[in-house]
């Protein structure tokens, strides 16, 4: 899929700073309260289109996970994500893609393939201690 260029505005750039700062995975809400603390006059609005530049630009990864609120990567690459069911966090997975996925699965369905995205579902290792 072909991603758009994007002039990097300041609102914009703040907001990519603050993604790449986080190893989570906020939501919207969390982004807005970060870049208030910086520029308390930016509105929700104002966030919310442009998180929706950056992903169109390929800068982000939005993940939609189905429970009505967005989550935001600020690490655009391909990788894997981990979701624990207890606390909510949600953890990059440090694991080499694999290459061949998308070739596999077209070969399968006989379909042209653009992109994939894999998590995993469990409970996380903290979880795992505070249950003991």
């Amino acid at each position: 899929m072909e991603k758009k260029p994007v002039r990097m505005t300041e609102q914009r750039k703040l907001i990519l700073q603050i993604l790449r700062n986080t190893k989570s995975h906020p939501t919207a809400d969390w982004i807005y309260q970060e870049t208030r603390k910086v520029k308390p006059n930016i509105s929700l609005g104002t966030v919310y289109r442009n998180l929706g530049v950056l992903v169109d630009a390929g800068e982000i990864l939005e993940m939609d996970f189905g429970s009505g609120y967005s989550r935001y990567d600020g690490n655009p690459r391909n990788h894997y994500h981990f979701k624990c069911r207890k606390c909510g966090r949600m953890y990059d997975v440090e694991l080499e893609t694999i290459r061949n996925l998308n070739k596999i699965v077209e070969e399968s369905l006989d379909a042209k393939i653009e992109d994939h995205r894999l998590e995993f579902y469990g409970v996380c290792s903290k979880c795992l201690k505070d249950q003991d």
